[in-house]
Parts: structure tokens; C-alpha cells; sequence
């Protein structure tokens, strides 16, 4: 069962307000009061929709959507506690870990929503990061965001070395990033990369080129967001997995909602800020393929649980399709498993909804921006 979409598909501005209004009814009933975190989903059981977990790194991402939004809509979505006291919270929480993306995402919201008691995250960002032989590409591209959004680090040689290193996973001749820093290559998945390898280093070096204008962090954003939107699918699909090494589609399911609506258009948008290409044509094939999905017939976007559901993946145990065209590329980056979309069809639904990817979405769609959109 999934939500099916009337005849006519509606006008992008009514559909980004339409996602909008959505966002707002389902982000409060991701939140735990009592713990000032929000949730790590809402899953879809057989008695309902049901909270589970916790994640402080959801909450940050949700924290830099609501510091683009009036105050009362924050207090409605947070019901009714106070961007400084969730800021505070999540602070407390990652500071004592380990996670270097959790640090960093919780001193860039920081930042963005004014809260001033940093010095704590910023230590642990350095020290983690200084720590680190090997780092997710995303990862560090929130730590590069973070620097650049933060007083201290945006003056210090610190976040022109992360900057540095993130820019050492960039392959020019293909416009990708490799999944991991400082370990490109290695292991059965080594040579394979993610959307989100695209999006999180465009929209970092976006930022950076836009606060110190350094031309080699706006080129490789403006080729990264070239080579994304050449391989785009037919009817707007992001797809998921890239051959760091060709810059070819390894395989493409799952397609998620949240790259269409929201990581897609957010770091095209952030590239656009810095003087970089628009691709608002394909901003809108992404919108397109959100509201009229072919492998469903319908829409993830589900009205009668105010909830947009998490993606359109293929029917296979176990990411088999994942794994055998991952080793089939290994062994020769040419080569692709024939008759996968027959074998195994990219049907399934997964019924779950997270906060930061209506986080995202909120990010990438302030109010002004919607008004101002015309596909």
C-alpha cells in the first residue's frame, strides 16, 4: 500500500508548500520530550505507526532546518521547548562520543541557531578529527560546513587543512568523491561511492568557496554537481551507487525520498549561493519523480499518514543487487549483472520516515525560496 497521486501532478510551488505543511504535522511526533531529542524514525507496523530510537545527529539536522524558520514554528515542532535548551542537550550528549559527524553537525546547528557554548564541541571536533587515519567523505564534509560556520575554526588554519582533505577524495577526471578519505580503492567496495558522497562535499565546498573564494573547492563543486546531474535518471531518480574510478552508475535502486526533496536541491542550491549553475531543470525532475513515482505507480509522499515514506527499493534479500554489481565492477568497472531490474524489480516500499530527512526538506525549502520557485 502505498500513497497514490491523483490524475494531474500539482504545481511545484503548491507541492513544496503541500511537503511543507507535512513536514510541520510529522516532525513533532518525532520528538521526545523527555529526552530533547528527536527520534531515529517512525516506522510503519501491523498496529500503526510507531516511534523508535533516538539520534542526536537527526536532531542537529533538524536544529539547522528550524534556525531558517520563525520562532513559533520551531516551539510547535520542538512542543514547546526552546532551540537553546535542545542545542544544549545535544551538545551535552555528543561531546562525550566518538563520532566526529555527530560533533560536527551539532557546532554547525549550533552555530546557525546562536547558541554560544562551543568551545566543548569545538575541541572534540578537532581532537577527533586529528585522530582520524580514515573518515567518511560525508563526515568530513560536515566538519568543513561546521569550520566554515563557526567564528573560531573559520579563522583558524583548521578548516582549510579539513577543507584540504576532503578535496584528496576527489577524483577530476570523473567528479567524484570517494566513500571514504584516505582509503580510496580498497576492499570489495572500495571503488564505490554514494549520492550522498556527491552532496555533502558539494555543498561544503560551496559553502567554503563562498566564505574564503578559493576556486579549487568552487571547481570541484561545479563538476561533482555536473556528473550528478548528467547520470539523473529518466524521470528525475538521484541514483544511489557510483564507481569512484569512472564516475559510472554502479547501481541505482534505492532511489530516497529524501534526495529528491530535500539533499538534491539543498547542495545544488548551496553551489548555486556560491556562483556555481543553478541545474534547476533537474531540481525539478527530482520534485517529479517525488510526486509520480513510475516503479510504484503513485508517490511516496503518503497524505492519509501526513508522512513521506523513506524509498523505492528493489524486491531482494539483503542488498544482493548492491553487492553483485559491486563485485561485477571490481572486477571489471565495464561489466554489470544482466537482467537485474527483471530478477529483482524496484517495487518495495520501506515504510519509515526519519527526521533529518524532513530536515533536510525544510533546509532546502524556506518559505522565501518556495515563493521564488518556478520549475
Amino acid at each position: 500500500m502505498h500513497a497514490k497521486t491523483g490524475d494531474k501532478s500539482l504545481p511545484q510551488q503548491a507541492l513544496l508548500t503541500k511537503l511543507r505543511e507535512l513536514s510541520f504535522d510529522a516532525l513533532p511526533r518525532m520528538y521526545v520530550p523527555g529526552e530533547s531529542c528527536f527520534a531515529f524514525r517512525l516506522q510503519r507496523t501491523s498496529t500503526g505507526v510507531v516511534q523508535q530510537g533516538l539520534s542526536p545527529r537527526y536532531t542537529s539536522i533538524v536544529l539547522l532546518a528550524l534556525a531558517t524558520e520563525d520562532a513559533a514554528a520551531a516551539r510547535t515542532v520542538l512542543t514547546g521547548h526552546q532551540l537553546f535548551d535542545v542545542c544544549r542537550r545535544v551538545s551535552q550528549r555528543v561531546v562525550a562520543a566518538d563520532n566526529l559527524g555527530d560533533v560536527a553537525l551539532a557546532l554547525w546547528s549550533a552555530n546557525a541557531n546562536g547558541f554560544d557554548d562551543l568551545s566543548a564541541l569545538r575541541d572534540r571536533l578537532r581532537a577527533i578529527e586529528s585522530a582520524s587515519t580514515t573518515v567518511p567523505a560525508v563526515e568530513l564534509s560536515w566538519v568543513v560546513s561546521a569550520a566554515v560556520s563557526d567564528s573560531v575554526l573559520s579563522k583558524s588554519d583548521f578548516v582549510h587543512r579539513a577543507a584540504d582533505r576532503l578535496l584528496s577524495g576527489y577524483n577530476a577526471k570523473t567528479g567524484v568523491f570517494s566513500h571514504v578519505i584516505g582509503n580510496s580503492g580498497s576492499g570489495l567496495r572500495g571503488h564505490v561511492s554514494c549520492f550522498a558522497d556527491f552532496v555533502y562535499p558539494m555543498q561544503a565546498l560551496s559553502q567554503y568557496h563562498g566564505k574564503f573564494g578559493r576556486p579549487a573547492a568552487r571547481d570541484a563543486a561545479v563538476a561533482c554537481a555536473d556528473r550528478a546531474c548528467k547520470a539523473q535518471g529518466p524521470d528525475g531518480q538521484w541514483w544511489w551507487h557510483f564507481d569512484w574510478r569512472t564516475g559510472a552508475v554502479v547501481e541505482g535502486y534505492p532511489v530516497y525520498s529524501v534526495h529528491q526533496h530535500g539533499m538534491g536541491p539543498m547542495a545544488l542550491f548551496d553551489l548555486a549561493t556560491a556562483g556555481g549553475p543553478l541545474h534547476s531543470s533537474a531540481i525539478g525532475k527530482s520534485l517529479e519523480w517525488l510526486e509520480r513515482s513510475p516503479e510504484i505507480s503513485g508517490s511516496l509522499i503518503d497524505e492519509e499518514s501526513r508522512l513521506i515514506w523513506r524509498k523505492v527499493a528493489r524486491r531482494e534479500p539483503a542488498k544482493l543487487a548492491r553487492k553483485l554489481q559491486a563485485a561485477a565492477t571490481l572486477v571489471s568497472p565495464s561489466v554489470r549483472i544482466p537482467g537485474v531490474d527483471w530478477v529483482l524489480p524496484p517495487r518495495a516500499i520501506d515504510f519509515e520516515c526519519r527526521p533529518y530527512e524532513l530536515g533536510w526538506l525544510l533546509y532546502a525549502w524556506p518559505p522565501e525560496r518556495v515563493a521564488r520557485w518556478n520549475a
